[in-house]
């Protein structure tokens, strides 16, 4: 199994210290976050995309790039590019670039976007959300598919008779993985076209959404892909600390002022620290504890789902980078090893 971080760059006021983050600040502790993750061994690392001024990922793959100089193993992947709102020829040329310039290792990860700020700035319509997607996720597909392409054109995307797009990806094919938050249309989309499948579970029971990957995994069947040959991934809110007081009493201040602001966006409720707490309990979906606690929520889950790879944002909202690059050494020393030496141990 992989082991993984994400964040989408967050930027603005630490709700503890009250110290400001700028976008060159937070990009510069990125590339450190990933640079230290690719030392300790993790498999994997994403950064969305996101249109907004509490966020400095407009570019992940820029950012990826820069990471990509600093370092030698981890793989590197948006997550996620929205797609819809974007040219899948332009996305396939920059993350071919960035699978170049880091020797095969870049990704890209691809969701119809929970946040809708790039459509309107891009100057798509809403009412075409679902349509926008499906038809430039598979003019993307045909790009890894040739290196000339023909495109006979759709609504949003033009024609094109055969000309090169370049450059060509180190890996044949380039990844791409379909990132879903629990819409079954989206489930049986990356099934019936045999593309991992990422599932974020930011809230309730994860237990609760076992069934998508039954259901992912019967329309790649019906499909004629065989289920056993195609990735999934769990993608949690979480964070590690020596001690689960700790690991709480760190990521609480950070997460609930980022879940309480989108929240007045659409229409949530308030959280508060007795729901947070609440949520890091073993059948939670918060993956917040010591190193312990945390390996133990991994492999529970993992017994669940059978999932191959495993993702989570420990930098949601504005967090001290010196408590964020101890806890990704945390995770990195801790949690991994004992993770894979009991996944191995199942598998034996």
């Amino acid at each position: 199994m992989q082991l993984g971080l994400f964040t989408f760059g967050d930027v603005g006021a630490n709700p503890v210290s009250g110290e400001r983050v700028g976008p060159g600040e937070r990009l510069r502790n990125l590339i450190e976050e990933i640079e230290l993750a690719d030392e300790l061994g993790l498999e994997v690392f994403g950064l969305g995309e996101h249109h907004r001024p509490d966020y400095a990922s407009s570019a992940p793959a820029v950012a990826l790039a820069g990471a990509a100089t600093r370092t030698t193993r981890i793989r590197l992947t948006s997550a996620v590019t929205v797609l819809s709102s974007d040219d899948p020829i332009r996305v396939f040329q920059q993350f071919a670039t960035l699978d170049a310039l880091s020797g095969g290792r870049a990704e890209i990860m691809v969701g119809r976007g929970s946040f809708i700020e790039s459509f309107p700035l891009f100057g798509y319509d809403l009412d075409d959300y679902d349509t926008l997607f499906d038809e430039k996720l598979r003019l993307l597909l045909a790009l890894r598919d040739d290196e000339r392409l023909t495109w006979p054109g759709g609504r949003f995307t033009p024609k094109v008779d055969g000309r090169g797009v370049y450059p060509r990806p180190v890996q044949a094919p380039l990844p791409v993985w379909i990132a879903v938050g629990g819409t079954p249309q989206s489930v049986v989309r990356a099934g019936t076209l045999g593309l991992p499948l990422a599932l974020a579970i930011i809230g309730g029971e994860p237990a609760r959404f076992a069934p998508f990957f039954e259901l992912y995994r019967r329309a790649a069947r019906e499909a004629g892909h065989a289920p056993a040959t195609l990735a999934t991934s769990i993608n949690v809110h979480g964070f590690v600390a020596e001690t689960s007081q700790a690991a709480a009493d760190i990521f609480y201040p950070a997460e609930s002022e980022v879940m309480n602001r989108i929240g007045r966006e659409r229409g949530w409720g308030p959280t508060s620290r007795a729901q947070f707490d609440l949520a890091r309990a073993p059948s939670g979906a918060s993956f917040t504890g010591s190193p312990a606690e945390v390996t133990d929520k991994i492999l529970a889950n993992h017994a669940i789902f059978g999932f191959d790879r495993f993702m989570l944002q420990m930098a949601v909202g504005v967090i001290e980078h010196r408590a964020l690059m101890r806890a990704i050494e945390l995770y990195g020393t801790k949690v991994a090893p004992e993770v894979r030496k009991a996944v191995a141990a199942s598998a034996a």
